[in-house]
C-alpha cells in the first residue's frame, strides 16, 4: 500500500512539473501582454490569457453577468504599476495586483485584488479587493475573436486600458499620481 501511493505522489508531481513546463503559446488561451508606458519611465504591466470567442455567445453566456470574472483564462489576470495612479479617481499604490472584472449588462467593475499568484479561479473574495472602479462600456462595430486588453496613450501622463471581446469594450482611464 506504501509503495502504491508513493508511486502515484511521483506520477503527480511529475505531471505537474510537466504542466508547469509546457509552453504556453500553445495553449488554446495564450498568454499576452499589455503595457503603458508614462513619460518618466515608470509602468503598468497586465499579464493574461485570451481565450477564443469560437462562435460562443461570451457576456451573458460563457462569461455570467453579475459573477466576478477572472479577466481572461488559465492563471489570474497581473496587473503591475511601478507607479503610483488613479484608476479613474481611485488611488492605487504602485505594486503588484490580480485583476477580475464584474460583468454586466450595464456598468462594468474593475477589481484590483491584493490577493496574488492563484490560479484564476475561483474569485478569492471580496475581502482581498484593493479597489472597485466603475468600467465605461461600449459596443465594438464588429466581433474580436480573441480576447483583448491594450492601453491607449491619452496623454505623457496616462492611458486608458481597453478589455475587447466579442462586441464589447469595456475600459478605464489611468493616470500616473505624483
Amino acid at each position: 500500500m506504501r509503495k502504491a501511493l508513493i508511486a502515484v505522489a511521483i506520477l503527480t508531481v511529475l505531471a505537474m512539473v510537466a504542466f508547469a513546463q509546457q509552453d504556453k503559446s500553445k495553449r488554446a488561451s495564450p498568454p499576452e501582454n499589455a503595457k503603458c508606458q508614462f513619460a518618466d519611465g515608470k509602468t503598468i504591466n497586465v499579464d493574461y490569457s485570451s481565450p477564443r470567442m469560437k462562435g460562443r455567445k461570451v457576456y451573458g453566456g460563457l462569461v455570467p453577468y453579475g459573477q466576478e470574472w477572472r479577466t481572461g483564462a488559465n492563471e489570474a489576470t497581473t496587473f503591475d504599476t511601478t507607479a503610483n495612479v488613479q484608476i479613474d479617481g481611485t488611488a492605487i499604490p504602485a505594486g503588484h495586483y490580480t485583476l477580475f472584472t464584474l460583468p454586466s449588462e450595464g456598468t462594468w467593475k474593475l477589481i484590483i485584488s491584493k490577493k496574488t499568484g492563484e490560479w484564476g479561479i475561483p474569485y478569492p473574495g471580496a475581502q482581498y479587493d484593493l479597489a472597485r472602479v466603475d468600467m465605461k462600456k461600449q459596443e465594438l462595430p464588429s466581433n474580436v475573436e480573441n480576447f483583448t486588453i491594450s492601453f491607449q496613450k491619452a496623454d505623457p501622463k496616462s492611458c486608458v486600458m481597453n478589455v475587447d471581446w466579442e462586441k464589447t469594450r469595456a475600459y478605464v482611464d489611468i493616470a500616473e499620481k505624483k
